[in-house]
């Protein structure tokens, strides 16, 4: 999948940068190129995961408990 941007007349350089990092963003390119970059076990994943998933069930919990 290759990703085009081409400029608009009188765009600059630093605004079509900034278009295309809100693109890379909204795919979630750059996030999976930092997960990938380098090798982790599958117990290290997992637990990320886990510590992740506390982390927003907390946050669920305590906006359930101020409605």
């Amino acid at each position: 999948m290759a990703i085009q941007l081409r400029l608009k007349k009188g765009e600059s350089v630093e605004r079509g940068l900034k278009r295309l990092k809100k693109i890379l963003d909204k795919e979630g390119l750059l996030k999976t190129l930092r997960e990938t970059r380098y090798f982790e076990k599958p117990c290290v994943k997992a637990r990320k995961k886990s510590a992740r998933a506390r982390i927003r069930n907390r946050s669920r919990r305590g906006r359930t408990e101020m409605a």
